[in-house]
C-alpha cells in the first residue's frame, strides 16, 4: 500500500462514532483510581480534564458494529498524549476482563506516546498486567482486534498494541517503539524517515492492513463474521457425487498445472469464499508474497486459510522460509481461535539459495510439519496445482486432503528426479509416472481423500472449477466440525503413522 497522508487526528469519541452503530455506545468507565501526584502533575491532570472533558486518557465501553455487540477500549491523545499510568491502566484492564467474562470480542484503538513519565517506573510496569489481561482474553478463544492510530509508541506498542489477532493501522501514522524525539535527544541525530510509519510496517509484515478510520467498521465486521461464526449446528453442505475422471498421464497433469492461466488461491477465494479478510506477514517483521494468509468462510463454515500463491512466486523470488513462518502464524490463529485451518499447496518449489539456507528453510519445514500434524483444530489441505518438494510437504498434513485432478505432489520436480537418476532431464515424464505423483496415484496410496475433477482443465473453466472446489471444501469443513476432536486427532495420527505400510 502506498504511503498515506495523515488527516486531522481523530478523537476517541469521534472514532467510536465512526465505528459503532448510531446510539449504541455504553460507557464502562467509573471514577478513576486516585494516584500520587505532586502539585505540577496534579495541575497537568486538571488541565487535561478541562481541555478534553475526559477524566483519563482511556475510554472503555461497549457498542454494536453492524448489530453485533463488541467491547472497545480507546485512547485519547488530547489527554496527556494518551499516556498510560496506573489509573488508565486499571480502567483498561477492568474493561478487558469484563469483555472476557461477558464473552465479547474486543477492539482496541491505542493512540499514545507510551507510559506516563510523571508516574515513573510504576506506570511502565502497568504494561505487564495489561498484557496478561489481553492474553487471558485470547486464551478464552475471543477475538482481539487492534487499530493503531497516530501516534502509537513506546510501551503501549510494545504490549497491548502488538497482540492483536488482526492488526490494522491508520494511514501515515507514526507507529514505533522509540519516539523520534527521544532518539534525537539520545543520539544527536534524527531518526531515519519513513521507518516508523504504517505503510512501512505493512511492507514488513507487521500490520495486516492500512485503512482510514472510516473503513474500520467494515473490516471489523468481516473479521468477526469469520471469527465468531458458529462451529456447531452448521447447515449440511451437500457432497458432490464422486465423478470418474479421465485417465491422464502424470506428465500431462504436470504440464497443465504449469499453465499461466491456471487459477490459484486468489481466485479460489474470489469465486468460492465470503467475508475474506487478507492478513499480512508474520507479525514479526517478515512477509513473503509466495504465501497468502486470510480469514474466510466457505458457505457457513469459517476457517483460517493459508495458501501458496502462484502469482507471488517467481524464478527471481521463489517461496522462502519467511512464507512458512507466515504459515505458522496462521496455524497459531487457528489454534487460538478454535477455527478450522485450510492449507492450499501450489508451488514449483521453495527457494534453493544461500539466503534460504541461512534463513532456516529446513527447520521451518520441520516445524510446519510438526505443528500441522499435531494441531488441535480441524484441518483440510488442498493440492491445487504444483506440489514440489519440502515447500509443498510442509502444508500437506491434514485430517482431509483434497486434490485438483491435475494437482500433483513430488519430492522434486520430475526434471530434478531425472537429473539425479539419469543425469539428464529428458526422462522427466518417465520419472513422474514411476514416482506416482499424480492425483489418481495419490488417491490410491491414501495420501489424498478426494479428487476434484477438472473439465478438462481448470485453466479453461476457472470460475466453475473454483466453485466446485469450494463446495467440496465446505462439505469437508462441516463434517470435520461435527466430528469429536479426540477422534479426529487420533485418525490424523493413524493416517500418517500407517502411510505406505
Amino acid at each position: 500500500m502506498g504511503a498515506g497522508t495523515m488527516s486531522r487526528r481523530t478523537s476517541a469519541f469521534e472514532l467510536l462514532d465512526l465505528v459503532l452503530d448510531a446510539g449504541s455506545f455504553g460507557s464502562w468507565d467509573t471514577e478513576p483510581l486516585p494516584v500520587r501526584a505532586d502539585a505540577s502533575y496534579a495541575a497537568e491532570l486538571a488541565a487535561a480534564r478541562e481541555r478534553t472533558g475526559l477524566d483519563e486518557a482511556v475510554v472503555t465501553g461497549e457498542g454494536r458494529i453492524r448489530g453485533r455487540r463488541v467491547a472497545l477500549v480507546a485512547c485519547e491523545f488530547g489527554f496527556l498524549a494518551g499516556s498510560i499510568g496506573v489509573a488508565s491502566s486499571e480502567r483498561l484492564v477492568r474493561a478487558v476482563e469484563r469483555a472476557t467474562a461477558e464473552g465479547l470480542p474486543l477492539l482496541a484503538a491505542p493512540v499514545s506516546g507510551g507510559t506516563r513519565m510523571q508516574e515513573g517506573t510504576v506506570a511502565f510496569l502497568q504494561m505487564v498486567k495489561i498484557s496478561a489481561a489481553v492474553a487471558a482474553h485470547k486464551a478464552s478463544g475471543l477475538p482481539y482486534l487492534v487499530y493503531l492510530r497516530n501516534p502509537t509508541t513506546g510501551g503501549v506498542l510494545a504490549s497491548w498494541g502488538s497482540l492483536g489477532h488482526v492488526t490494522v493501522a491508520e494511514p501515515g501514522a507514526l507507529v514505533g517503539f522509540l519516539g523520534p524525539r527521544v532518539y534525537e535527544a539520545l543520539y544527536g541525530e534524527a531518526f531515519p524517515t519513513g521507518v516508523q510509519v504504517s505503510e512501512n510496517l505493512y511492507a514488513h509484515g507487521l500490520v495486516d492492513a492500512v485503512l482510514p478510520p472510516e473503513d474500520l467498521a467494515a473490516i471489523t465486521d468481516r473479521a468477526l463474521n469469520v471469527l465468531l461464526s458458529p462451529r456447531e449446528g452448521l447447515p449440511e453442505a451437500p457432497a458432490l457425487p464422486d465423478e470418474q475422471v479421465a485417465d491422464v498421464s502424470a506428465w500431462e497433469s504436470i504440464r497443465r498445472s504449469r499453465r499461466q492461466e491456471r487459477p490459484g488461491v486468489r481466485r479460489l477465494l474470489r469465486y468460492a469464499a465470503t467475508d475474506v479478510v487478507p492478513l499480512n506477514g508474520t507479525g514479526e517483521g517478515e512477509r513473503d508474497p509466495g504465501l497468502l494468509l486470510a480469514l474466510a468462510r466457505f458457505g457457513g463454515a469459517p476457517c483460517v486459510l493459508l495458501g501458496q500463491d502462484r502469482r507471488g512466486q517467481t524464478q527471481e523470488r521463489p517461496m522462502g522460509p519467511a512464507a512458512l513462518r507466515e504459515a505458522r502464524r496462521g496455524m497459531r490463529l487457528a489454534r487460538d481461535l478454535k477455527l478450522p485451518l485450510v492449507t492450499v499447496i501450489d508451488t514449483p518449489g521453495a527457494a534453493l539459495s544461500k539466503e534460504a539456507e541461512e534463513g532456516g528453510l529446513a527447520g521451518e519445514i520441520a516445524r510446519s510439519l510438526a505443528e500441522l500434524v499435531t494441531l488441535d483444530a480441524p484441518t483440510v489441505a488442498i493440492l491445487l496445482g504444483q506440489g514440489t518438494g519440502g515447500g509443498a510437504l510442509a502444508l500437506v498434513p491434514a485430517d482431509r486432503v483434497l486434490a485438483a485432478q491435475h494437482g500433483w505432489l513430488s519430492p522434486l520436480p520430475p526434471e530434478g528426479a531425472s537429473a539425479i537418476v539419469h543425469r539428464d532431464v529428458e526422462h522427466a515424464p518417465e520419472m513422474a509416472e514411476r514416482q506416482g505423483v499424480r492425483s489418481a496415484d495419490l488417491l490410491a496410496a491414501g495420501i489424498v481423500d478426494r479428487v476434484v475433477p477438472e473439465r478438462p482443465d481448470a485453466a479453461d473453466e476457472a470460475e466453475a472449477f473454483c466453485r466446485r472446489m469450494g463446495q467440496v471444501l465446505q462439505h469437508e469443513l462441516v463434517r470435520l466440525l461435527q466430528s469429536p476432536p479426540a477422534d479426529r486427532y487420533a485418525a490424523r495420527l493413524r493416517r500418517y503413522r500407517g502411510l505406505g505400510l
